[in-house]
């Protein structure tokens, strides 16, 4: 079996960490303030921005994946994450006898789009935000180092135990109904399930596209996904914002690559998944 790194430990990290050692890999994992005890994976205690950190960093590894978010955001600290950090570490393990290859996960803010086009991996990147100008450097950084390296662009992840959205739709706001403002989202479950596939396809020597894009079946406008909300709750319906038509409609993401390799979604839509959350939270 192979020898992982993963390059941020956090709750994501740990637990595609943890699917990789059952399945037999050597796994490492880099993380500021790892666990005292080892559950399986090795962690190494360094800060990607300090070079001497990254020196302990000494075993041969077949692949690195790089999972890291910035502590908030602003500009430093996404500087710091997928600049600075990633940077380092290309140049540290690039002094082995092998260099890795890396699977860089990323995020749909590369895009720009906010008319309600259909995006998928070909599609024009043109962020307007500097967030994601600088994921998208990062982006062209990993695929410039190694033609097998990949990317991941995963949309906005839920199913972690966050509750914000539910909170939203109890607190009866003002929603988008008019143009449509279409949301993308990916199950935490299904984001852990991609990035272990692709891992494994990566190790076994597969051929794969450079970049893929991982979102459900169901890009659905916001309007939809709180009214769903509100009903299984049985909360007030949301309220409609009154907007322009010329208002921002965001973008919709296509994830037919992705499904063309073989995924097949647990979650398909925002219904599988917040039928489980809103169960949950009315005990």
């Amino acid at each position: 079996m192979a020898k992982i790194l993963i390059a941020g430990c956090g709750v994501t990290g740990a637990a595609v960490g943890d699917s990789l050692v059952s399945e037999g890999h050597e796994v490492y994992g880099l993380k500021r303030n790892p666990p005292t005890e080892n559950q399986g994976i090795n962690y190494i205690k360094a800060d990607l921005t300090s070079v001497d950190d990254l020196r302990k960093v000494d075993t041969v590894n077949d692949l690195v994946i790089y999972i890291l978010s910035p502590d908030d955001r602003s500009e430093q600290s996404y500087r710091k994450v997928f600049e600075h950090g990633l940077n380092n570490l290309i140049n540290v393990l690039s002094r082995q006898i092998t260099a890795p290859c890396y699977l860089f996960v990323s995020s749909t803010s590369v895009y720009g789009q906010r008319n309600g086009e259909w995006v998928d991996e070909e599609a024009p990147t043109q962020p307007e935000r500097t967030n994601g100008k600088i994921i998208l450097q990062a982006e062209q950084t990993i695929l410039a180092n190694n033609r097998r390296n990949c990317v991941i662009r995963f949309s906005g992840i839920y199913g972690r135990g966050e509750n914000y959205l539910v909170d939203a739709v109890i607190a009866n706001r003002k929603i988008q109904f008019q143009p449509p403002y279409y949301t993308n989202r990916i199950h935490w479950q299904d984001c852990i399930r991609v990035i272990n596939m692709i891992a494994n396809k990566m190790l076994a020597g597969d051929k794969l596209e450079p970049i893929y894009l991982a979102s459900d079946d169901d890009p659905a406008p916001k309007w939809d996904v709180f009214s769903y909300l509100a009903s299984v709750l049985g909360a007030q319906p949301p309220q409609k914002a009154v907007l322009s038509q010329d208002a921002v409609q965001n973008k919709r993401c296509s994830n037919r690559r992705l499904k063309d390799l073989g995924f097949s979604f647990k979650y398909k839509s925002y219904r599988d998944g917040y039928a489980e959350i809103a169960a949950k939270k009315l005990g």
